[in-house]
C-alpha cells in the first residue's frame, strides 16, 4: 500500500506572487499572520484579498496570538473557508471560543523548547488538553511566536497515539525529508508547515525555494511508498 501524501502549508504570505507560487507548487494550505508584532503580519483586509486568489481545495489559515475570541471569530467569518491557528498562550476554552465554538476548525501550536528541554515537554498531555483541535502544530519555542527558523530536536518527543501532527520549526528543502521520515510513524496523515525556510527575507517568499521544498516533500513521500 502506498504511503499517504504529506500535506504542505506555506505560512507568512504577504504578496500576491507568493500566494500564486505556493499554489502553483502544490501547497495544500497557506497561512496569513494576523499578529501585528510579526514582521510577516497582514491586516484582515489584506488577508481576505490574498485569500480570494486561492483555488478550491487550498485552505487559508489565519494565525492568531493571544487574540480576543470576538476578533478571531470575526476574521474567520470574513475569510471564507479559513481555519484558525492559535500560536500564543491560549487555553483550550479560549481556542474553542476563538474558533466560534465549533464553527471553524483550528490548529493549536505547541511551542517546543530548542535543545535538551524538548524532552521535558509533555506532548501527550498537550494533545489531550487540545483534543478538539484538528491538529497539533509542533514548532520551536522562539521569541516572537514562530517563524524564527529554529528547529527543535524531534527525536526527544514521545509518540502520541491518535493525534494529527503538523511538523514545523526550522524546516527547509534540505531537512524536510528527515522531518517527514520522523513524523510518518507517529501520524496517520503527515503534514509540514514552512515559513522562513522558503523566504528571501522576512515576509518575502522565494518561488524557487517553495518549489524545492515541495519537491523535497514529494521525494520523501515517494521513498516511503
Amino acid at each position: 500500500m502506498s504511503a499517504s501524501r504529506t500535506r504542505i502549508k506555506i505560512c507568512g504570505l504577504t504578496r500576491e506572487q507568493d500566494v500564486d507560487a505556493a499554489v502553483d507548487a502544490g501547497a495544500d494550505a497557506v497561512g496569513f499572520v494576523l499578529y501585528p508584532k510579526s514582521p510577516r503580519a497582514v491586516s484582515l483586509e489584506r488577508a481576505a484579498e490574498l485569500a480570494r486568489r486561492l483555488p478550491p481545495f487550498v485552505t487559508p489559515v489565519l494565525l492568531f496570538v493571544n487574540e480576543s475570541p470576538d476578533v478571531s471569530t470575526h476574521a474567520l467569518s470574513v475569510v471564507r473557508g479559513s481555519l484558525a491557528q492559535f500560536h500564543g498562550d491560549e487555553t483550550p476554552a479560549q481556542c474553542r471560543a476563538g474558533s466560534g465554538s465549533g464553527m471553524h476548525a483550528y490548529l493549536r501550536a505547541a511551542r517546543i523548547p530548542v535543545g535538551p528541554g524538548a524532552a521535558d515537554f509533555d506532548l501527550v498531555k498537550y494533545a489531550n488538553d487540545f483534543s478538539d483541535a484538528q491538529a497539533i502544530l509542533l514548532d520551536a519555542h522562539v521569541e516572537g511566536f514562530g517563524g524564527g527558523g529554529k528547529a527543535f530536536d524531534w527525536s526527544l518527543l514521545p509518540h502520541v497515539a491518535n493525534a494529527h501532527l503538523v511538523l514545523s520549526g526550522g524546516l527547509t528543502p534540505a531537512n524536510v525529508g528527515d522531518g517527514i521520515r520522523w513524523l510518518r510513524p507517529r501520524c496517520k496523515a503527515p503534514a509540514v508547515d514552512v515559513s522562513s525556510g522558503v523566504e528571501a527575507s522576512k515576509g518575502i517568499k522565494d518561488a524557487g525555494k517553495i518549489r524545492e521544498f515541495v519537491a523535497a516533500v514529494r521525494a520523501a513521500d515517494a521513498f516511503a511508498s
